[in-house]
């Protein structure tokens, strides 16, 4: 049988691709100065992030972790996409694999009447901001976040997408 990617809800058998994924991406490819115990959501992701309007997502290659993607439901009808990683051979256009993970965390904000989507990135993920922009996300200040946003020590650059309604701020309608 050939493998194919699907994308799947997280569940704890999934708990160490994960973290291995995340901290190799990190650390390895993009120099990043951060630690597993910089990041104590990646322990608990039931407990944090599917929870309320939150989920999160995994991108399995047969039986291998090779993308993430979660929503941290931060009140309002606002979510914030957090830990979106693919490997760097899944990444591009031969698997989607992006493209896959971000169309299933907007379809599920979509369902559940989320207004706006909000993100936090570093300035070295440039493929990254590219790839956010040209799916309809705009950059945005850190000083127009939700005071609920959570701002990780490493994000310098913001974005917003609005699934659905109005964004009175910006004058202006946009539906997924």
């Amino acid at each position: 049988m050939e493998k194919e990617l699907v994308v799947k809800e997280y569940s704890s058998e999934n708990k160490t691709q994960v973290l291995e994924l995340i901290l190799h991406i990190q650390q390895k490819e993009y120099g990043i100065a951060i630690t597993k115990e910089d990041q104590p959501d990646l322990f608990m992701i039931e407990d944090y992030y599917q929870k309320g309007n939150g989920n999160f997502w995994v991108a399995l290659y047969g039986r291998e972790v090779v993308g993430t993607i979660s929503l941290l439901d931060i009140g309002n009808q606002h979510v914030a996409l957090r830990k979106m990683f693919v490997q760097k051979e899944f990444r591009g256009a031969t698997f989607k694999t992006a493209s896959l993970l971000l169309q299933t965390a907007l379809r599920w904000a979509k369902e559940r009447s989320m207004e706006i989507v909000y993100l936090g990135t570093t300035e070295q993920f440039l493929a990254a901001h590219r790839f956010y922009e040209k799916n309809g996300f705009t950059p945005i200040e850190m000083n127009e976040l939700p005071k609920t946003f959570p701002v990780l020590q490493v994000d310098r650059k913001f974005y917003k997408y609005v699934v659905s309604g109005r964004d009175y701020r910006m004058g202006y309608s946009a539906r997924l």
